[in-house]
């Protein structure tokens, strides 16, 4: 049998992009210049800058939504099922992932890291995390990686038995890996940050799940290279979608 893995990150990479914050202007600007608009959109200058980044606040501030859309980021995301689960909650975006019903599923396991806060405070709604004990970090590691071995020897068996891959994944927890491609625009991705980061200062504050905070954490430093105007916006005006 392959050996076992075990994970406590995740992987987030940008594969493709067709994104800027030209693309938020020349949408915006359609209205009143009409095929004009992509000319003055690839301005440049001072005076252009401070022009364009004024309507992209506008845009933000007063949540004129509609120019976010036109531009397309797609990530090639590796991370546990039950943070896809999460992910695909959000039908605001395509998604393509790899199928247990096709492929033998490799074993890698997610176990949280030492970093991980495992006490929760709080009522539901409002809660936070706290730091576990030695005790405790050490019964989640202990717990995951044996009923993770058991269960994928388990998946093992039925497969060498001849059992269909569609009926012996079955047994497999959701902390194994998975991988899939998600392709959104910025308002989507803005979208999906307001709810899956926790930030001081938010309009609307959000108590996501770390695991796939840590994947909404690696598409916004891909999306604040690409949109650099936009993100700021977003981010002054308390990280809400347009």
């Amino acid at each position: 049998m392959t050996e076992i893995q075990f994970r406590s990150d995740v992987t987030v990479e940008l594969v493709r992009s067709s994104a800027q914050d030209a693309d938020v202007l020349f949408a915006a600007r359609v209205s009143t210049q009409g095929e004009q608009t992509l000319e003055s959109a690839m301005q440049s200058g001072a005076e252009v800058e401070k022009r364009d980044k004024g309507l992209i606040n506008y845009l933000m501030r007063d949540r004129h939504g509609s120019p976010f859309e036109h531009n397309s980021m797609t990530f090639y995301v590796q991370a546990p099922i039950f943070v896809f689960r999460e992910f695909m909650r959000h039908r605001i975006a395509s998604y393509n992932e790899e199928s247990g019903r096709y492929r033998e599923l490799q074993p890698v396991f997610y176990v949280p890291g030492p970093e991980r806060k495992l006490v929760q405070v709080g009522k539901p709604g409002a809660y936070d995390f706290e730091d576990g004990t030695i005790e405790q970090t050490a019964l989640v590691v202990q717990e995951t990686q044996a009923i993770t071995r058991a269960a994928y020897e388990s998946y093992q068996r039925m497969l060498e038995a001849g059992v269909a891959r569609e009926v012996a994944r079955i047994v497999l927890p959701v902390n194994i890996y998975s991988s899939m491609y998600v392709t959104m625009n910025s308002r989507a991705l803005m979208n999906f940050l307001s709810l899956r980061t926790k930030r001081e200062g938010t309009h609307f504050p959000s108590f996501p799940q770390r695991e796939i905070e840590m994947c909404a954490e690696k598409m916004e430093d891909a999306w604040a290279k690409l949109m650099p105007l936009s993100y700021e916006s977003f981010n002054e005006n308390g990280r809400v979608a347009p």
